[in-house]
Order: structure tokens, then sequence, then C-alpha cells
């Protein structure tokens, strides 16, 4: 939730500021939107760190339940807790800048793909040069990354003070943001739309279909929703988890764990 709210309630300010009839000025930029994203997930890590461990992405929690024993019986607790997350924090900030939308929308009630941009990786906005294929890899890069960042930071090897693991995802997420995050984010005024994580993505774009955006937030480009949003982050975060071990793990070191 709090991931959300920080980073979408980033995407919304930034974009729907740069109407006039919204805001004077514009407020912030893509850098913002940025550091909005690497806020939520340091203070969502943060906070929820001593109830769940700090799980807040379903890629993030495959990967240990395929890699460090978490039990796979609390997989699906765990996602359908995130999804949740994702869902009230979009729905916080959906109700937050309502009659902002509806002003830079041009009318009340009025939704399209151009605000719902704003609060899941929608792919639309993907610069020319851009194949399907290449939006895939960039969405597997990117959470792979963040898994592999992950592994190293808890590997006990490495003696990381649990209290400077958000700070750690917060560096992360904002490098992400900030070197890869252009091609398969919503170009067009600043907004971020990169997933690299399921729950971020599915949370807020069921929030989309229920308040008005309808069935092309799952049917655009040929369902990117699935394959964009869930299947490459996931990918990527198993392949993240398993480059790391193969790197770092001597064999049999967690067999005992």
């Amino acid at each position: 939730m709090l991931l959300v709210i920080f980073g979408i309630g980033a995407n919304c300010q930034v974009s729907l500021s740069n109407n006039q009839n919204v805001s004077a000025a514009p407020k912030g930029s893509y850098t913002s939107v940025g550091f909005g994203f690497a806020v939520g997930i340091s203070l969502g890590v943060w906070v929820s760190a001593s109830r769940s461990g700090g799980h807040i992405n379903p890629a993030v929690t495959i990967a240990l339940a395929t890699f460090r024993k978490f039990p796979w019986r609390m997989v699906p607790g765990y996602i359908f807790s995130q999804l949740l997350g994702g869902f009230i924090g979009a729905a916080l900030i959906y109700a937050n800048y309502y009659h902002a939308i509806n002003i830079f929308e041009g009318g009340s009630g009025v939704r399209t793909l151009l605000t719902a941009g704003n609060f899941a990786d929608w792919g639309r906005f993907k610069l020319d040069y851009m194949t399907n294929v290449s939006a895939f890899f960039s969405e597997f890069l990117g959470t792979a990354l963040l898994v592999f960042i992950v592994f190293a930071a808890t590997d006990p090897r490495n003696a990381i003070p649990s209290a400077a693991i958000p700070f750690i995802l917060f560096t992360v997420l904002l490098g992400i943001a900030l070197c890869l995050g252009m091609e398969t984010g919503k170009i067009y005024l600043f907004t971020l739309g990169f997933a690299v994580n399921p729950a971020r993505d599915l949370g807020p774009r069921l929030l989309t279909s229920i308040v008005g955006y309808g069935g092309a937030v799952y049917s655009f480009r040929h369902q990117y929703w699935l394959w964009g949003g869930i299947l490459a982050p996931i990918l990527g975060g198993v392949t993240g988890a398993c480059f790391y071990d193969v790197l770092f793990i001597d064999s049999g070191r967690f067999k005992n764990v």
C-alpha cells in the first residue's frame, strides 16, 4: 500500500499538474517520480519487516520460496495481501486525485488510457522502437536486478544490518527507475509505468477496471498486463535469485537453513 501511495501518487502529481487547469505550474519530473517509488519501497519494507519479513513484491516472495525455503504454503496468502495492499493504495490515490483526473480527462467520469497509465504498467507509451519482446526483457531485467540485490542484502555472509535494508532497496529501485524505467514507462508527461512488481501493477489495474476505465486495461497490447506486468517480473526475479546463488553461494550452504 505504501509503495503504491508514494509511487503512483508521484505519477499523478507530475502528470496531472502539467495541465494548467489542474495546476498553475508543473509539479515535478521523471526524476521525482523515481524518488517517489524509491521512498515507497523503503517505507513499505521498513513498516512490514517485523510482521512479514518485508515482503511487498510477489516476485521476491516466489524467489525466496524457490531458493531460500520460504514456505510455499504461505505464498498464496502473501501474494493476496500484496495485491490487496496495491489495490487499497491505488484507491486512496484515485480518491485523492479524483477531481484533477476529471479536469485532465475533460469531464466528470471520463476515463481513458491516458490517465490509466498513472496507475499501472501499460506498455502503451513505449518508445516506437520497443517490440513486445523488448518490453518483456526490460521488465525481466529490472526485476532480476532487484531480486539479485535483495539476495545480496540478506546474505548472512555480508553481515548487513537489517535496519540498512530499506535504504538499500531505496537505492536499487531509484537506480532501476532512473536507469532502466524509460522503455516500458509512460514517457508522456514523465510518469513512470514500469512494474518489476506484479502486485504494484495488478492491484492498481483492478482498481482502474472498477472505477470506469473498462476492459481495455486488460486487453490492451495483447494482454500486456499478464506477460509484461506479471510473468516478466516473476521470471526475472527467479532468474536474478538463481544468478546470485550461482555466482556467490557455495553448494550446500543453505541446505540446513
